[in-house]
């Protein structure tokens, strides 16, 4: 069994003003996916200019905070928010969905899109690579707030977080999902959208694996207590999220690499 090595959620404190590393992991997210899709801004349009990128992350940070929180609430804890409103501002606590902070990306990049003269997928495409950057740190914040862990096991890796009441060894599942759907898919998608790809490939890659991947590690992460599993016994709110994502990324593949679409570059 590992020791879990009990790091203070709060980084650090302004005065009476706290700061946690959950959400630092959103800035370091952001500023790095920022930097990298600098990177390649030349040739994803060489008429952008930084400017013109930093109002793309801005909208799209914009929905990753508001469609994230939303996401939560209507997805996994509706009564507690509508029983306590004032909770809903209370970000440094968690209560972020990814499903939802995707719904809000995908509205920005749309609305972002439309204003710019580009296709929804000439924008998606070349956001996508830079997104697993930002779900690895925030997994990674997870394990720092001692939330989201997963079932027990007698794993030489098992962990003990300081909030479970059962106090056994669990499957660190944060730290699984950071590195499967932060460093694997950040690796998958950053070296096939190096080559010319058509458009839809790179986005439903994404959609694909993450939702693969994700779909993985449910099984071994405890669903929200509120929740439980809700279909089969054994399926949780992620995996029946998920499984409309894997079909959609397959079905964007198949529509990316029909002859017709590869003629049309």
């Amino acid at each position: 069994m590992l020791r879990y090595p009990d790091i203070d959620p709060v980084a650090f404190s302004l005065g009476p003003i706290s700061v946690h590393w959950y959400g630092l992991m959103y800035i370091f997210g952001i500023t790095i996916a920022w930097l990298l899709a600098k990177s390649r801004l030349a040739k994803f349009d060489p008429n952008w200019n930084g400017e013109k990128l930093a109002d793309l992350v801005f909208y799209c940070a914009l929905g990753v905070v508001v469609g994230g929180r939303l996401g939560y609430i209507l997805f996994y804890d509706f009564p507690i928010y509508a029983a306590e409103p004032l909770k809903i501002f209370k970000v440094w606590q968690g209560g972020m969905s990814f499903h939802g902070g995707m719904v809000g990306v995908l509205l920005a990049t749309w609305w972002f899109a439309r204003r710019n003269n580009k296709t929804f997928f000439q924008l998606a495409d070349f956001i996508a690579p830079f997104v697993p950057i930002g779900l690895g740190l925030g997994r990674i914040g997870n394990f720092i707030n001692g939330e989201l862990w997963g079932k027990p096991t007698d794993l030489p890796w098992g962990m003990i977080f300081p909030y479970d009441p059962e106090h056994v060894a669990r499957h660190p599942s944060q730290l699984y999902q950071c590195f499967l759907e932060g460093i694997v898919l950040f690796l998958i998608l950053w070296f096939f959208s190096k080559k010319p790809r058509p458009p839809m490939a790179v986005s439903g890659m994404f959609l694909f694996w993450y939702g693969l991947f994700r779909f993985i590690v449910e099984f071994v992460r405890l669903p929200d207590q509120q929740l439980g599993y809700l279909a089969f016994g054994w399926l949780t709110m992620g995996q029946l999220l998920c499984l409309p994502m894997i079909i959609v990324g397959l079905v964007l593949l198949v529509l990316a690499y029909r002859p017709n679409n590869l003629q049309e570059r």
